[in-house]
């Protein structure tokens, strides 16, 4: 499994002096598995660049495997030179509403006064999807959903592949302003994607300082992604959703700040920043 982030930023895209090292560019990452297989996490501004690339380098089929629908997470969809080659096979995964389906609220973006073009007049041939609680097989890789505690329906994604285990977990409050020390893994909202992962992709939007402000706003605090890495027990920990007011310096003592709350594995606590590859092989490594 080779995973690459095209877009780490959380809520706004973020382009300047103070963003380069760990990049502007919401949501998305790019996942392509020994089969040959492309998944595409999340729809981000991170996923324009992404198109780019593929051009020549498309997979037969992509699945495309949305967390939820906040702007920040399908922006990128409209610019992504795939969805408008015609023939190509296109799966879109998402969240489950009992009021709309997945299709019908995407098309509330893809469409006028938002975007210029309709999302029925799209080339690519697009298959909606409900994300899959219960495991599906993609390629080589075995996927399965969970809905975490965020604003709106909202899911994180376990892709296991060779016995190797990726979490994607974007947006998510684990905590809802309660101290998780006291809380048993098993309630704590996401937990059971994240058991056991290789590594984990986590929001660590705000510093602890900066979480009484913003409780109940779907994000989480340092001290509250570290815990539930612990409790989940997960081998590496990728700090995810950069806040757009933090610059790279910021970033830099946010990730000190993690680092503390993990003695001895510190090593094992990075920032995401585009760019940054994964190779899960025969042994997970961040490079």
């Amino acid at each position: 499994m080779r995973v690459r982030v095209w877009g780490c930023r959380g809520s706004v895209a973020t382009p300047g002096a103070d963003t380069v090292r760990y990049g502007g560019n919401t949501s998305c990452v790019e996942v392509r598995l020994s089969s040959g297989h492309a998944l595409v996490l999340d729809a981000g501004t991170g996923m324009r660049p992404l198109g780019v690339s593929m051009q020549g380098n498309l997979p037969e089929e992509l699945h495309i495997m949305l967390t939820h629908l906040h702007l920040d997470h399908l922006q990128g969809l409209g610019f992504f030179r795939p969805l408008f080659l015609p023939g190509l096979d296109i799966h879109i995964w998402g969240p489950t509403s009992p009021v709309q389906h997945l299709s019908e609220r995407i098309a509330m973006y893809l469409s006028p006064p938002l975007f210029p073009v309709r999302l029925e007049d799209v080339p690519s041939r697009l298959t909606f999807h409900d994300a899959p609680e219960e495991p599906v097989t993609i390629g080589s890789a075995t996927i399965r959903a969970a809905k975490v505690t965020h604003q709106g329906p909202t899911v994180g994604y376990r892709i296991e592949e060779l016995g190797r285990v990726l979490v994607y977990l974007p947006d998510h409050e684990p905590s809802l302003g309660t101290d998780l020390l006291t809380v048993p893994a098993a309630w704590v909202s996401g937990h059971d994607i994240a058991h056991g992962a290789d590594v984990l992709l986590h929001d660590a939007q705000y510093r602890d300082h900066e979480y009484d402000a913003h409780v109940g706003w779907g994000h989480s605090s340092i001290a509250s992604t570290m815990e539930f890495a612990h409790k989940a027990d997960v081998d590496q920990v990728v700090l995810f959703h950069h806040d757009p007011y933090h610059s790279d310096i910021e970033l830099e003592e946010l990730l000190d700040e993690a680092r503390g709350k993990w003695p001895g594995k510190e090593e094992r606590v990075c920032l995401a920043f585009e760019g940054m590859s994964i190779e899960l092989e025969d042994k997970g490594s961040v490079s």
